[in-house]
């Protein structure tokens, strides 16, 4: 399966290959499904789960040529994800009478701030896109797969250390880029 592993990665990254993810799927999904059941009491969050895990995968394909251990970043992003489900599910619900909903949730913010915080957040997007590949990778493993350091360092084949060192530059290089648009923001 290493060999078929190779090759679908490579036609879902570069072709967006249907049929190779349709494999790949195939072929993990019982294992996830086996994890994701671990963590949640029901066997539709666990299906639930699954879907999210692929659909993480799908979404960062460009990614995965990269990815030194191709299981290890699956099974982490499925625990990662079959915990929140486990904590969401035991999180108890609150009812609100509608009243102390809209007071609850009321915003008073000016369609301005909205428009300059939709703004900040598009440019951070771009920020992070603009990363060199290496830094952007274990900035999304770390900041939005929220992987510990030695799982990115795992799931990558490199060592803690240069994970750390890719995020700091990432991180430099995002607070660079916020803030120049920030500075010419200001300017106008």
């Amino acid at each position: 399966m290493a060999d078929n592993l190779s090759s679908w990665i490579v036609q879902i990254a570069s072709s967006d290959s249907q049929s190779a993810f349709k494999s790949l799927y195939k072929a993990y999904n019982k294992q996830v499904l086996r994890l994701a059941k671990a963590y949640v009491p029901s066997l539709v969050d666990a299906e639930e789960v699954v879907s999210d895990v692929f659909l993480s995968v799908w979404q960062n394909r460009k990614s995965l040529p990269g990815i030194a251990n191709f299981e290890a970043y699956l099974f982490a992003i499925a625990r990662n994800i079959a915990v929140g489900y486990y904590r969401a599910a035991r999180v108890d619900t609150v009812e609100l009478v509608e009243s102390e909903y809209d007071m609850f949730f009321h915003n008073d913010s000016s369609p301005e701030a909205e428009m300059i915080a939709k703004e900040e957040i598009e440019a951070l997007d771009r920020a992070v896109e603009s990363l060199p590949d290496r830094c952007k990778m274990v900035f999304k493993l770390i900041r939005e797969e929220q992987l510990a350091y030695k799982e990115v360092a795992e799931i990558m084949g490199i060592s803690v250390k240069t994970v750390e060192v890719h995020l700091a530059v990432a991180v430099k290089k995002l607070r660079e880029a916020l803030n120049c648009r920030r500075k010419h923001f200001r300017q106008r």
